[in-house]
C-alpha cells in the first residue's frame, strides 16, 4: 500500500481509524481505502451513516453558536477528528474574532492535519492526547497558554464518549473536566444509540460490530445512560435529545430520519 505524503510517519496505514472513517462520512480526503473499507461495511446495515456525521456536525455547530450568545469565547474540543469545512474555530470566529479554541485528539492523522490547518493562528492549538486521560489535557501547555480556566469554556464532546467503554469509566473522565472548569462553563455532547435509529436493532447491531471488527467497540449507550454525563451541569432547553430536535434551524420534519439518530444535549455548570 502506497503512503500518501500527507500521512504522519510511524502510524499504520493498514488499520481503519475511527477519525478518519468520520473523515470519509463527511466527504473529506484525509483517509485511507482500509477506512473506506469499515465504512461501506458499516453502511451495509445503517446507509444513513454519513447523516449521522452530518446531524453531528450541525449540531455543534448550533451549539457553538448558543455558547457565544452566553458569552463564552473559550472551547475545548476533544476528539475534534480531522478537520473539515465548518470547524469549531471558524463558527466560532464568525461570532467572536478573539475567539480561543483547543483541540484534542489521540489520531496522529487527527492532530498532523490539525496542526497544519491552525498553522499561524494565535488563537487556537492542538493537543495530543486522550479522553481517558483528562489531567493530560487540562495540565497540557496548549490548554494552559490558551485557555483561561478560571473563566467558563465550552467542553465539546462531539461523537467520542461512545467510543469510551464503561470499563474505561468514561463517567470519571467527564465528571474529572467538569471539575476543572469554571462555574458558567458548558458541556456540549452527542453519544450514538440505539434509540431513535430508522432500522432494527439488529440491523444497527451489524454496524456496531464493524466497529468492534477494528477494534474501536462503539457503546450504544440508552437515553438515561447519556444524561448521566452531564451530572453537576444544569440542563439547557430543549434537554437531551435526538439530535435534529436540539434547536433546529429549518423544519424538524423535514430532516431525513437518520438524523433523529442518538442524542444531543447541552449543560451549563452552575
Amino acid at each position: 500500500m502506497e503512503r500518501p505524503a500527507w500521512a504522519p510517519p510511524g502510524i499504520d496505514i493498514s488499520m481503519p481509524s475511527v477519525s478518519r472513517i468520520y473523515d470519509y462520512y463527511l466527504g473529506g480526503s484525509h483517509n485511507f481505502e482500509v477506512d473506506r473499507e469499515a465504512a461501506r461495511r458499516a453502511m451495509e446495515f445503517m446507509p444513513g451513516l454519513p447523516k449521522i456525521m452530518q446531524a453531528n456536525r450541525a449540531v455543534m455547530r448550533r451549539a457553538v453558536r448558543h455558547a457565544l450568545s452566553e458569552g463564552i469565547t473559550q472551547f475545548l474540543d476533544i476528539g475534534s477528528g480531522i478537520p473539515t469545512f465548518g470547524s469549531v474555530h471558524e463558527i466560532a470566529r464568525t461570532g467572536e474574532p478573539g475567539a480561543r479554541v483547543v483541540y484534542v485528539d489521540h489520531d496522529p492523522v487527527a492532530v498532523a492535519h490539525s496542526r497544519a490547518v491552525l498553522e499561524g493562528d494565535e488563537l487556537s492549538a492542538v493537543v495530543a492526547a486522550d479522553l481517558r486521560k483528562p489531567q493530560d489535557i487540562v495540565e497540557s501547555p496548549e490548554v494552559g497558554q490558551l485557555l483561561d480556566l478560571e473563566r467558563p469554556v465550552a467542553l465539546l464532546l462531539v461523537a467520542v464518549l461512545h467510543f469510551i467503554e464503561d470499563a474505561e469509566d468514561p463517567y470519571a473522565a467527564v465528571a474529572a473536566l467538569r471539575d476543572a472548569l469554571a462555574p458558567g462553563s458548558m458541556l456540549i455532547v452527542t453519544h450514538a444509540s440505539y434509540e431513535g435509529v430508522p432500522v432494527t436493532a439488529d440491523r444497527a447491531g451489524g454496524a456496531v460490530e464493524v466497529y468492534e471488527q477494528i477494534k474501536n467497540p462503539l457503546i450504544m449507550r440508552s437515553h438515561a445512560e447519556v444524561a448521566r454525563f452531564f451530572e453537576g451541569y444544569e440542563m439547557v432547553a430543549p434537554g437531551l435529545v435526538p439530535m435534529a430536535e436540539w434547536r433546529p434551524e429549518t423544519p424538524v420534519a423535514q430532516e431525513d430520519p437518520y438524523a433523529f439518530s442518538g442524542f444531543a444535549g447541552v449543560g451549563r455548570k452552575a
